[in-house]
């Protein structure tokens, strides 16, 4: 995540700290949907963000970038990339909180900042400093612990961490703002999520139709809950300095991790007692290092 302001602003801050406190909520709502494939969830992600997203860009006057960049094959290829990653991202998060694995997903957003540090080193050859080293060496090793003691690989977490991590490295090749490109995302998805959801009306297997009334306006809320936190977000980031941006970016995973754990009730062994402060180390590094650098 980036933030482009040199100082920081109470703007930015209500701003940043709306869209993360919201993000960490999420997991409550998207529990109550825990019956409901994920696909079918995801797919009503997509179509009812189109309008919100769509109210906000007219509100704001926006959409010519918009126009633009739908006229534009390289932009539209560039965000089909964005689109396709940003989908299977709430398809394995919306998987991960249904089915008892949202401990996973905190992990995943934990480790997101460590693994965008490694892509830069590996992709664009940035040089990360000695603290982000032993940073990145410390959650590998959680995540070698995790694998160790439960004898298997943490899929949901790696899966959001690549997804996420993917979906911001090719996002800032995006030649529009972050408003507008979500709104382009969401078109490029809203075809193949309005199919899928005639498809599965025409089977007699859709829960927005067949499914109790409260089914169908938790749906319906999708839209809401998806592109409102993203906006409010992108609002933000720009407003504040890098490593605010930083350090506020834990807020989510931290109340993930705790509605998992006391509020669903997810096993908490030893090998996550083990792992999550070893993470908890790694990032308090990474975010020192990161504030010492911004403000040196």
């Amino acid at each position: 995540m980036a933030g482009g302001a040199n100082e920081d602003s109470p703007r930015g801050f209500a701003f940043a700290v709306t869209a993360y406190l919201l993000w960490g909520f999420l997991p409550l709502y998207m529990k109550a949907l825990a019956h409901i494939p994920p696909v079918e969830v995801v797919a009503h992600r997509v179509i009812w963000a189109v309008p919100v997203a769509g109210a906000v860009l007219l509100w704001q006057r926006r959409t010519a970038d918009l126009r633009a960049a739908l006229r534009s094959p390289r932009t539209l290829a560039m965000g089909a990339v964005t689109a396709a990653l940003v989908s299977l991202n709430w398809g394995i998060y919306v998987w991960a909180i249904g089915s008892g694995n949202a401990l996973d997903a905190a992990l995943g957003y934990y480790i997101n900042p460590l693994f965008s540090v490694f892509l830069g080193a590996v992709l664009l050859g940035e040089r990360p400093g000695p603290a982000q080293m032993v940073a990145i060496a410390l959650a590998a090793a959680a995540v070698a612990v995790l694998t160790w003691e439960n004898g298997q690989v943490p899929f949901a977490a790696l899966g959001l961490t690549l997804t996420w991590g993917a979906y911001a490295y090719f996002k800032k090749s995006l030649p529009i703002g972050p408003n507008q490109g979500f709104l382009l995302e969401v078109l490029l998805l809203v075809g193949p999520a309005i199919g899928y959801f005639l498809w599965l009306a025409a089977r007699g297997e859709s829960h927005f139709f067949t499914g109790p009334a409260l089914d169908g306006w938790l749906l319906l809320g999708c839209g809401i809950v998806t592109a409102v936190p993203l906006m409010v977000y992108a609002n933000g980031a720009k407003l504040l300095r890098l490593s605010t941006i930083g350090i506020l970016q834990y807020i989510a995973p931290t109340m993930i991790f705790l509605t998992a754990v006391f509020l669903f009730d997810e096993p908490f062994g030893a090998a996550e007692r083990i792992a999550f402060p070893m993470i908890w180390a790694a990032l308090v590094i990474y975010t020192a290092a990161l504030v010492r650098r911004t403000r040196g």
